[in-house]
Order: C-alpha cells, then structure tokens, then sequence
C-alpha cells in the first residue's frame, strides 16, 4: 500500500510540474546584455610615456554602459541568493522522500523486481534520480531557463531546452548507476573502511569521465567540428606548439545554440586533449581577444591544473567520505528506524547521503571558489606572457562581465567567485602591459 501511495504521488508531482511549465513555457524578447564590442583600445589604456595601470584599467571599465553594468550586477547577486535556495530547495526534497517513506517505497520496487543486489541498487538509482530532477524542477526551469531567459543570456526555446534536460537526465542515470553500484558494492563488503574505499572509488571515476568527456560526452549537448580558418587557427597552433602542447587541430562548439555566453577550453589529457573555442567566442571576440583566451586555457594544461585539481579534490573527497560515515552513522542512530533504512548498505541512504553532500559543498563554497580562483589567476598570467595580448584580456573580462559583477568587494569575491573579478583580471592586464610597454622614444632623444 505504501508503494502504491508512492507512485501516486510522483506522478500527481509529475503532472503539477507539467502544468507549471505549460502555463509558463513562452520565453520573453529581451535584449541581450549590452556589454561593448570593443573595436580600439581606449584612449587611458594606450601606450604612452605616461602609461598607469590604474588608470588603464578605470579607462575599459568607462567602456561599460551602466545599464549593462546594473545588469550584470543584479544577474551576478542574485546567484548569492540562488546557492542558499538550492541548498534549502535540495534539503526539503530529500528529506520529503526520507520522512514521506518514498525512498524506502523505491527501494522496495526494486527489491520486487529482481533480487541480484547490484541490479537493485541500479533500479533504486534511477527511481532516485527521476524523482529527484522532479522535486527539484521548479527551481531548475526557474534558474536555468526564466532567469537565463530574463537577462539575455540564454537562446534556446522551451522545447530544445528541454530536450537537453532530458539528456542530462539519461547522462545522470548511466553514469550515476555506474558510480552508485560501485559505491554500494564498497559499502556492502567493507562494513567499516567503506568511507575511504569509497572515496578512491570516486577519485578513480571523476579521472574517467575527465578523460573521456570532450570526445564522448560534450558531442551528446553540441555538435563539434574541426575549425578550418587559418586567421583564427595557425596563431592558437603557433601559441600551443610554443608551449610543449601536442595540439593538431583547433576544434569549434555551437554553443550559440543555447547561450550568447562566450568561452573555451583546453581539455581531457593524453590521446583526448583538445583544444576547444565556442562559436559565440569566435563571432564576437576579436583576433587579439581569442588569442589571449586560449592562451589563458594552454595556461591549464601546461601548469597541469588538470592533475593538480584531481589531487585537490581527491583530498576533498577523503573529507566528504570521513563527514558521510560521521554523519550517516548519527542520523541513522536518531531517524533510521523512522525513515525504513536498515543499514549503511541500504540504497534507500541514497537522499541522506544527498543532503549531507549538499550541507558539504554549502559550506565549502569559499574554500572551492578560492582553489579555482587561483588556478584561473595563474592561467591568466600564463596566457598574458604566452599571447603577449593585454588589451585581448581586458576585452575577454568585459565580455565575461555580462553575467559576473566587475567590481566585488574583498570579502564578496572571496566568499562567491570561481574566477579574478572582471576589474582584477583587467588589472592584472594593465601591470603586465606596462611592465612590458614598448614606447617609441621621442626623435631626438640621446642614448644615456
């Protein structure tokens, strides 16, 4: 009866996020962000004599309309609020299908259904994680889809938008499954070091899917092809075999298709790097501009922030699994028997483990933002001295600054950047170019 109960509720669930959506699916016409397209280099930041990096860089941030600027701004605050809503939207969610019975309903459909334990554990997962992106639709379509919608930024109607939820979906499922299999089977046959073998079980599956993600995941979501202009490709190939980057091709994304953001990447490692620009970089960033953000993304790959981030979060992850059994032996001491868990080993932990990883990154936000903070700031740095591109940088900031505020407080970037605000990585680009200005000497002038 309680299973009954259960499937009842989720499709009743089902149908009132569908009608949601049917009521709410036509996406506005606004204006995209407004940010400058900047065609010459802005009179306080030319080469001069006189040349100051403070001055340079207030000189490109005068380039930005304040309307864009009050745009960003909102667009970028409004994330604070957003990672406290997630945080608080995924907790009620879980602890619905732990307090309602829905995770031990689950749990026991697969039992039913076969009683090899792996397969168990397989159907269980995707029970989970269908009723999960359910629960937790609303705020996705708002954040995602709405909110992109509402500050130009996104490009894509309801329906394709969907159709990549959808596919997202069935990515989670196949490589949730895999991992949630692995993990359990850890659980069920080391009873008391399951934590730390289950922290190198997950340590070996994030190396996976970095190395197999931009050959067989990234073609799922974009169509990806060889880019074959010569004007944009031979100076990215001079830049990548002037630093020791084994790169033979330079490879375009559509990402216009789905957002006006601009980016690139230098990605996976061995025989799967590639050297990656999205379509909205290539039409919108000038020739200095794309040099400089790719020489920022070879900066990734020659300082091995790849492997260095793999070692990162293998620590994290020893830390997270220590927190899991802390935390999952306490909660089953004090609820287990209310929620039908029988035991760590039981798949139907599965939102219990969801909440306290939720709790985790909540409150590791600062200390995650700061170590991919640094990465991107030694990138820049790299990617200056490799493009020798300054006002390509400050170009590529003002761009990214349609959806991160410029100018942050101290405390405020600390706490919620990933990346150098827009006014530091401008910033940094004007110290480096006036320690490396070349000004032609007035005629005349005498050697001392």
């Amino acid at each position: 009866m309680r299973d009954r109960r259960f499937l009842t509720s989720l499709l009743v669930l089902l149908a009132c996020c569908g009608a949601v959506v049917r009521a709410q699916s036509t996406p506005g016409h606004l204006p995209g962000t407004a940010m400058p397209t900047i065609t010459s280099v802005p009179v306080g930041a030319q080469a001069s004599p006189n040349f100051n990096a403070d001055a340079a860089t207030d000189a490109y941030l005068a380039l930005i309309p304040p309307q864009a600027k009050a745009r960003s701004d909102a667009y970028f605050e409004g994330g604070y609020w957003l990672i406290l809503w997630e945080f608080v939207w995924l907790a009620a969610a879980m602890l619905l299908l732990l307090n309602l019975g829905w995770s031990a309903g689950m749990r026991n459909v697969a039992e039913r259904i076969t009683r090899f334990k792996p397969l168990q554990t397989l159907i269980y997962l995707c029970e989970f994680t269908v009723a999960a992106t359910v629960l937790t639709f609303p705020l996705t379509v708002y954040k995602d889809y709405f909110r992109e919608h509402q500050y130009g930024l996104a490009t894509q109607t309801f329906g394709p938008w969907m159709g990549d939820q959808l596919k997202s979906l069935l990515v989670n499922l196949v490589l949730g499954g895999i991992l949630g299999m692995a993990l359990f089977g850890v659980v069920r046959k080391l009873e008391r070091t399951w934590w730390l073998w289950g922290a190198g079980v997950s340590i070996v599956f994030v190396i996976v899917v970095v190395l197999i993600g931009p050959v067989y995941l990234v073609p799922i979501f974009n169509k990806v092809t060889r880019l074959d202009d010569p004007k944009v490709t031979q100076p990215i190939l001079r830049l990548a075999r002037a630093n020791g980057i084994p790169a033979r091709d330079v490879f375009e994304i559509d990402a216009s298709r789905q957002t006006t953001r601009m980016s690139a990447n230098v990605s996976g490692f061995g025989r799967t790097m590639r050297i990656t620009m999205n379509d909205n970089l290539l039409k919108r960033g000038s020739l200095e501009e794309i040099e400089a953000v790719m020489g920022h993304e070879m900066g990734h790959y020659v300082l091995h922030h790849i492997y260095n981030s793999i070692f990162f979060f293998a620590v994290v992850l020893v830390v997270l699994f220590a927190y899991f059994r802390r935390g999952i032996d306490a909660s089953l001491k004090r609820w287990g028997e209310k929620w039908q868990i029988r035991g760590t080993g039981d798949t139907a932990i599965v939102p219990l483990a969801a909440l306290l990883l939720a709790s985790f990154l909540f409150v590791m936000t600062p200390v995650l933002n700061t170590f991919t903070r640094t990465q991107e700031h030694e990138a820049d740095m790299f990617g200056l001295n490799a493009s020798r591109q300054p006002d390509g940088m400050a170009q590529a900031a003002i761009h990214l600054g349609e959806y991160r505020k410029m100018s942050p407080g101290t405390l405020e970037e600390w706490i919620f950047y990933d990346h150098p605000s827009g006014r530091h990585r401008i910033h940094d680009a004007m110290v480096w170019k006036a320690e490396n200005l070349s000004v032609p000497e007035p005629q005349g002038a005498s050697a001392p």
